[in-house]
């Protein structure tokens, strides 16, 4: 006869790794999946599987086992405790990140980068302590404080400051931990099918996507004729350059068929590049920093 308050609960509804452990629920143990993920390394690991699957459990799984200040306790008799070596290797030694896309819906395409901000700002104000960190400089302070200003209880990150927000952030975890950041994304392709389904999807898909690979084609495009810019380049330059080898007959079908919205983001870019130009004739170096400022 086995007592009622010793019975296993069903997690329905239930996504949190840490409140299956600790409040008696069922868990089927998928902890070997983090051993497979470092063993079958990637810089970017994509989880594709049907809903309901448990995709969201495994990503707060993999928080609770890697981030910095872990309750070791969790992952008691379960597989990857057998591995004490590895354990003591990865487990709680890294800072995570980690964002639900979600609830990042609206009736436009405002509402919707809003919710957005107020993702991105909500997650990084649990690192308050890098506000005092004595790893960062004053100007990195400053711009962590960019991420979550607020004016009259609304996040003021702008627009500039946002395309770039999570990688400000994992770089100045990383710079107060020493450790490179884990970024775990959660229900990243939410926010394109609400925007399908609210009327704002080309606009959101000229932002995200479309603009990106002009600027990628823009650049190279713009390089010196006959320089070998291959044999310089650094992260930099691969980083926004890699995106520029697409299919022209595709891609060029893309950018007229979604004219009107990919016109108006490179309307904003522009105004943006006017105001870096303007600095560099003027020799305004505060103007500079000031811009370099606002989008880190």
């Amino acid at each position: 006869f086995m007592m009622k308050s010793s019975l296993l609960k069903l997690p329905v509804g239930v996504d949190s790794f840490e409140k299956i452990r600790k409040d008696g629920f069922y868990y089927v143990d998928k902890t070997t999946l983090i051993e497979q993920l470092l063993e079958q390394w990637g810089e970017v690991n994509l989880f594709t599987r049907p809903r309901r699957f448990g995709k969201t459990l495994n990503m707060s799984m993999l928080r609770c086992f890697f981030e910095i200040g872990v309750d070791r306790s969790l992952f008691d008799g379960l597989d990857i405790s057998k591995n004490q070596k590895f354990c003591n290797t990865y487990m709680g030694r890294f800072p995570v990140v980690f964002l639900s896309l979600k609830n990042v819906d609206g009736l436009t395409f405002a509402d919707a980068k809003y919710r957005l901000t107020e993702l991105i700002a909500a997650e990084a104000e649990r690192f308050l302590f890098l506000s005092d960190s004595k790893k960062l400089s004053e100007n990195e302070k400053s711009m962590y404080q960019a991420l979550i200003a607020l004016d009259h209880g609304r996040y003021t990150m702008d627009e500039t400051i946002l395309v770039s927000s999570l990688q400000l952030l994992s770089q100045l975890l990383y710079r107060h931990y020493g450790q490179k950041t884990i970024i775990l994304i959660d229900e990243y392709d939410v926010p394109l099918e609400n925007a399908y389904y609210a009327g704002f999807y080309d606009e959101m898909i000229a932002f995200t996507s479309q603009l990106p690979h002009a600027l990628a084609v823009a650049l190279i495009n713009s390089d010196i004729e006959g320089r070998n810019t291959g044999e310089f380049i650094g992260d930099s330059y691969r980083d926004l350059t890699r995106i520029a080898n697409i299919n022209e007959s595709l891609w060029s079908q893309l950018f007229l068929g979604n004219k009107e919205n990919l016109l108006k983001t490179i309307y904003n870019f522009e105004a943006e590049l006017v105001k870096i130009k303007a600095c560099l004739e003027k020799d305004d170096k505060e103007g500079l920093q000031e811009l370099f400022i606002k989008s880190s």
